[in-house]
């Protein structure tokens, strides 16, 4: 059974998310503040966290950020319907999908068991290291190393750089990349993997030969380079 930690000061919401969750057979603990849900997502041992933005004490996106300086449990983001900027900033610090209110309790569960099957895809994955060019990637560890220095990844950003470095030269549409690595379709103005890989591009240094890593084709998608030539061969 998976353990979850929501993290929410809305008790009503809470208390029946908790109900419904537990009849899914996940095991579910709760807090009511940032401060508090910071402290137990350091110190218990959860499959997923389920974070609200606007709480006292300490809102999510803080949390977030300080939970991300020790630990790459999976987060899923519950912010307000249309509120872009909290979206944003909640990928740019780490989170690894989100969820607008009000929600079905049925999509929760969808967008719940998508981000649980691509980290027990990692754990149980039997490959020890991809390698790369300069990059080697580690997925049981959620580690790469890069011209000999440690990245610490979130689970999505390495299930996207794990595709990426395997189909070097492969065109792929945001919604394929959408299916593939958050194991969702893609929704109109969806920006999930435009944040993602900005922070894994951001994480990653610069290519010693100066060319880019990952090139956008406005409107095609985006592809891994290995050299120059692919840009001619693509365009």
């Amino acid at each position: 059974m998976n353990k979850l930690l929501l993290i929410d000061d809305d008790n009503e919401l809470v208390s029946l998310l908790a109900e419904f969750l537990s009849l899914e057979d996940f095991v579910v603990e709760t807090a009511c503040d940032g401060e508090s849900g910071l402290h137990k997502a350091l110190n218990g041992d959860y499959d997923l966290i389920l974070l609200d933005v606007m709480m006292p004490r300490m809102n999510g996106l803080e949390m977030l950020q300080l939970l991300r300086q020790k630990s790459a449990v999976p987060v899923l983001m519950l912010t307000a319907k249309g509120d872009e900027i909290d979206k944003v900033l909640g990928f740019e610090m780490g989170a690894d999908d989100y969820l607008a209110k009000p929600f079905s309790e049925r999509e929760l569960i969808a967008r719940i068991r998508a981000v649980l099957r691509r980290t027990q895809l990692q754990n149980t994955d039997p490959v020890n290291k991809i390698s790369h060019l300069d990059i080697e990637l580690f997925p049981a560890q959620q580690q790469a190393v890069c011209q000999g220095i440690t990245i610490e990844l979130t689970g999505t950003e390495l299930l996207l750089l794990e595709k990426f470095i395997t189909h070097p030269g492969e065109l792929f549409s945001k919604a394929d990349l959408s299916e593939q690595v958050l194991d969702k379709k893609l929704e109109p103005f969806d920006r999930s993997i435009d944040m993602h890989l900005s922070n894994l591009r951001r994480k990653l240094p610069a290519r010693l030969d100066g060319q880019t890593r990952v090139k956008n084709f406005r409107g095609r998608g985006y592809m891994w380079l290995e050299g120059q030539n692919q840009l001619k061969e693509a365009s």
